[in-house]
This record gives structure tokens, C-alpha cells and sequence, in this order.
């Protein structure tokens, strides 16, 4: 039962900030391209790969941390369903070279940023 709630903080704290840098992103950039999600997308990849870096193998923290930070917060915060969602109204209203960079730009950017995470988590 502890670590079902310890996952559900941090999802919950993880949505709230899906929210948050989605909306912000969005204000200040425009929505026409899902930019919001993209950044959240490319973020959520980042430390992903950073924090599962620190926390499996050279820090080794409990489980009931990683749990929080990865299971429920960055589960709850990237956003690949909404991703795909929002790519497929992109393709609805027939914005397809927008779909087709949001697909590229999402999936590239976002193992790159993971691969990045995990470097520099073993160079500290």
C-alpha cells in the first residue's frame, strides 16, 4: 500500500507539471504546433534517462524513490498519449507536414535527449 501511494504523489505532482510547462510553452509560443507537448515529450525523455542513471546504478537509492520520481512522476508527466492524440487531429485537419515533424522531431529529440540524461548522469 506505501508504494501505491508514494506513485500516486508523484503522479500527481507529475500531471500538475505536465500541465504546467504544456501551458506555459503553449502561452508563449502558440499552439498551432503541439510545442507544449513536444517539450514536455523531450524533458520527460531527459530525465528519464538521468534519473534512472543516478538512482539504478550509481547512486542506488531505495525503490520507493525511484518509484515516486519515475513510475509516478515522469509517468504522469510525458505525455505520448496525448502525442499521439494530438498528432492524429494534426493528420484529421490534414496538417500533415505538422504531423509528420511532430512524429520526427518527437521521437528523435527525445532519445537524444535520453541518451544525453544517461551521459551525463554517469559523468557526475
Amino acid at each position: 500500500m506505501t508504494n501505491i501511494l508514494v506513485i500516486g504523489i508523484g503522479g500527481a505532482a507529475g500531471a500538475v507539471s505536465r500541465y504546467a510547462v504544456a501551458l506555459w510553452v503553449g502561452g508563449r509560443w502558440g499552439r498551432s504546433f503541439p510545442l507544449g507537448t513536444l517539450a514536455v515529450n523531450v524533458s520527460g525523455c531527459f530525465l528519464i534517462g538521468l534519473l534512472m542513471t543516478l538512482l539504478a546504478e550509481k547512486y542506488m537509492v531505495s525503490p520507493e524513490w525511484r518509484s515516486f520520481l519515475v513510475v509516478g512522476f515522469l509517468g504522469a508527466y510525458t505525455t505520448f498519449s496525448t502525442f499521439e492524440y494530438e498528432t492524429g487531429g494534426l493528420i484529421r485537419d490534414g496538417e500533415l507536414l505538422w504531423a509528420g515533424l511532430n512524429i520526427i522531431f518527437s521521437v528523435t529529440l527525445g532519445f537524444a535527449a535520453l541518451k544525453l540524461g544517461e551521459f551525463l548522469a554517469k559523468a557526475l
